[in-house]
């Protein structure tokens, strides 16, 4: 059928999923893991978070742009999955926050490597006009796998009474799954293996246009106003949660994410993004004002669900403006320099919050947030070239 989507799309979603519940498993429980066993500050918590999702960003770039050289992504996928697969029994066998910044580190390189080339493939495979929805459903599916990953941390943390670390180990199996079936299960487009392309250098920065580099600046400013999910789960024991339930947190936060991430990625493909992008700030302004002002777990469970309504309206919509606005020949390279500006404001949102929470408590540090997606609001609203239109043309992906 005309509208359906291709098959290796549901291959690389719930390739995704798998690996996002090892993943969250292991985030759900780090950092209070990192806080309460390795006696790690709230700064230094931000100070980790922000280096590996920053580690991830600069890696992008240079896989995005390999993948564009070569004209092969799939290989770059696997070996990035494998390296995050190969990085989580780092985790249980932690005795020191060294450890836990090397699994990082090595988890986020692995990100990194596989990110850019992923979504690119992603536009390679699907026509243009189901873009938003191939994007929309990936995105979805990787949602659903970090609903997942926090609730078996839920079961294990109950059943084996709290031991984080054995819990930990719970997490390696759906890693290695997730490798396996990237290895079996996707195929490129044999157009992307016909040529090779040029090497990375600094000229094909310049025939990326105005409206590509109009949404990464958007994206960029739209990191410094959503720290670290990790202080939605500091923020969870903080008002009184259970440990053995602080992961419950990211379920919620997940599980509207999930749901609304398909159904907002299929409407990018209809209207115009700036609707979308600024109900997406509102809902970030409200998590929040909700996290802020908590003082119990339900209210804290309330503004993860704001949260996660605000990263379904917007991720899925940045990726599809991403694709639209780039070459075909120089997508890799799009995605890792799209990815690299976010991750480093996402780097110094983290370091901030840590050290608002540090000085004058969780609340600053929740105001803070939503003051500055107040401010990207308002250049949205006051800059009406900020988002490009979705395009009426259709063909393939793959050229």
């Amino acid at each position: 059928m005309k509208n359906r989507l291709p098959a290796a799309i549901w291959v690389l979603g719930i390739g995704s999923l798998l690996m996002d519940a090892s993943s969250e498993l292991v985030h759900s429980l780090l950092p209070v893991f990192m806080a309460t066993v390795l006696g790690a500050s709230m700064t230094t918590i931000g100070l980790i978070e922000g280096v590996a999702e920053a580690t991830a960003a600069i890696t992008k770039v240079f896989s995005g742009a390999i993948s564009d050289y070569f004209r092969k992504r799939k290989a770059l996928v696997v070996l990035g999955y494998a390296l995050a697969a190969l990085s989580k029994p780092v985790f249980p066998l932690a005795t020191t926050l060294g450890w836990v910044f090397a699994a990082r580190f090595a988890d986020r390189i692995g990100k990194g490597i596989r990110g850019a080339p992923r979504d690119a493939l992603i536009a390679d495979i699907v026509p243009r006009e189901l873009r938003g929805a191939a994007y929309g459903l990936r995105q979805a599916l990787d949602t659903a796998g970090a609903f997942l990953g926090p609730l078996l941390a839920v079961v294990f943390m109950a059943l084996w009474a709290n031991h984080i670390q054995a819990v930990l180990w719970v997490a390696v199996v759906p890693a290695f799954l997730a490798v396996m079936l990237f290895v079996f299960g996707v195929r490129e487009p044999d157009a992307i293996g016909a040529a090779a392309g040029e090497p990375l250098a600094l000229a094909h920065l310049k025939r990326l246009s105005g409206r590509y580099w109009a949404v990464v600046a958007l994206a960029a400013v739209f990191t410094l106003a959503r720290f670290s999910e990790a202080f939605l789960i500091l923020r969870a024991q903080n008002v009184g949660l259970a440990l053995q339930y602080v992961p419950l947190i990211m379920i919620a936060m997940n599980a509207v994410y999930g749901l609304a991430a398909y159904p907002a990625g299929a409407a990018a493909d209809r209207v115009s993004p700036r609707g979308l992008l600024l109900w997406g700030l509102a809902a970030l302004i409200g998590a929040d004002f909700v996290l802020a002002a908590a003082a119990s777990a339900a209210t804290a469970f309330a503004g993860a669900g704001l949260w996660g309504l605000h990263m379904a309206l917007t991720q899925g919509l940045l990726s599809k403006l991403v694709a639209d606005t780039a070459p075909a020949e120089l997508r890799g390279t799009a995605f890792g320099v799209f990815n690299l500006a976010s991750g480093i404001a996402l780097l110094l949102a983290s370091v901030i919050a840590g050290a608002l929470w540090s000085a004058y408590g969780p609340a600053a540090t929740f105001l803070a947030g939503a003051a500055f997606a107040a401010l990207a609001a308002c250049g949205l609203l006051m800059s009406p070239t900020a988002t490009p239109r979705p395009s009426r043309r259709s063909g393939t992906g793959a050229r």
